[in-house]
């Protein structure tokens, strides 16, 4: 996973737009999912490709409190 000492704008904006294209939180933000889906999916394996890396990322920044990264970009977007 890429370390986020200098974040990805691109990727955090993804994480206020992309949507979960599939299962129980089909159409959720993927910003906006609880931990234990994304803790589920660390579990059995993400995803291949962007939403993989999306999930993981997303997972890894609120598992180290850093939403403060996501919520200045929602008052911006």
């Amino acid at each position: 996973m890429q370390e986020l000492t200098h974040p990805n704008s691109e990727i955090l904006k993804d994480l206020i737009h992309y949507k979960m294209p599939f299962g129980k939180y089909k159409d959720y933000v993927i910003a906006d999912l609880p931990v234990s889906y994304l803790e589920w999916f660390y579990r059995e394996g993400f995803p291949s490709g962007k939403l993989g890396m999306l999930l993981g990322t997303m997972l890894e920044i609120k598992m180290n409190g850093l939403e403060s990264l996501i919520h200045g970009l929602r008052k911006v977007a």
